[in-house]
């Protein structure tokens, strides 16, 4: 198979995984605070890493790696799961998932800061015009949008597109499966030590659906999803595939109303049509 057709059909797929990380986020804080949420879920992924990585006889990463996967950690392994899961607690999750149209712009932006990258001007003219989709219907919403909400959502974006620009980049030397453990075991201790202080006093009153939000995010959002996620940017570039990340808003839109029954603005649809047209653009000058 063609590595740039690899990349995206990689790509598509982290992205179908990551669509339910904010429904299956918004399900746990149900039954669970966030921050005991954000280090319970990276620490039940650090372990099926670990288990992984000695399963298969990893070579352990060259000493030069460890600041990297220092960033990939605090980026998607702590920085977005906290942040965004506070955010929840002041906006829902299909109010949350527009703001992830902007992660595209941001990863594309550290893909060129620290991946070395120069897309297209063609590139950047349909990045921008799916950003701007985004910010208009966040503008269109504002009186619904707690400002609260709007800032640790935004803060998330910036912590996670540094996380996969880094995790790209470094995803060429050591594989995409690989660097996403290694963070998660990087992280794993003083996860393990997170939980332990902030574990509730009781978990008797946690409802099914929080156990199955965590466990989503655990295994799906914080693991399976960027096996292929930085796969598909290691082989089709990090800004390019990059692009992807605009269909999350609609694919988590349709999550959240199927899973949680939360409703969805025909404005927030009318954007998504308009951002699946600027991933057309963006993969033709790609």
């Amino acid at each position: 198979m063609d590595k740039t057709l690899d990349g995206w059909l990689c790509g598509v797929l982290g992205v179908l995984i990551f669509s339910g990380s904010m429904p299956a986020t918004r399900a746990a804080l149900a039954g669970f605070d966030p921050l005991f949420l954000t280090v319970a879920r990276a620490a039940l992924a650090g372990g099926m890493a670990l288990a992984l990585l000695l399963a298969f006889r990893q070579k352990r990463p060259a000493r030069e790696d460890l600041v990297p996967l220092g960033v990939v950690a605090l980026g998607v392994v702590l920085g977005f799961p906290l942040l965004s899961a506070l955010a929840l607690r002041h906006i829902n999750a299909a109010q949350s998932q527009i703001f992830l149209g902007l992660l595209p712009l941001a990863t594309a932006s550290f893909g060129v800061l620290r991946g070395g990258e120069r897309p297209h001007a063609g590139f950047w003219a349909f990045a921008g015009l799916g950003s701007a989709c985004v910010i208009g219907v966040a503008l269109r919403h504002g009186a619904q949008l707690p400002l609260a909400g709007v800032a640790l959502m935004l803060a998330a974006i910036v912590v996670c597109g540094l996380g996969y620009a880094e995790g790209a980049k470094l995803s060429r030397k050591l594989g995409g499966w690989q660097v996403i453990s290694w963070a998660l075991v990087v992280a794993l201790p003083a996860m393990l030590l997170a939980c332990w202080l902030n574990a509730p006093a009781s978990l008797a009153h946690v409802p099914g659906s929080a156990w199955a939000g965590l466990a989503y995010v655990s295994a799906f959002s914080m693991l399976l999803g960027f096996v292929f996620w930085y796969r598909g940017l290691a082989l089709g570039g990090i800004a390019t595939v990059g692009q992807l990340q605009l269909l999350q808003p609609a694919f988590g839109l349709a999550a959240s109303a199927l899973v949680l029954h939360e409703t969805v603005p025909l404005t927030m649809l009318a954007a998504t049509t308009a951002i699946v047209f600027c991933v057309a653009g963006a993969k033709r000058f790609a």
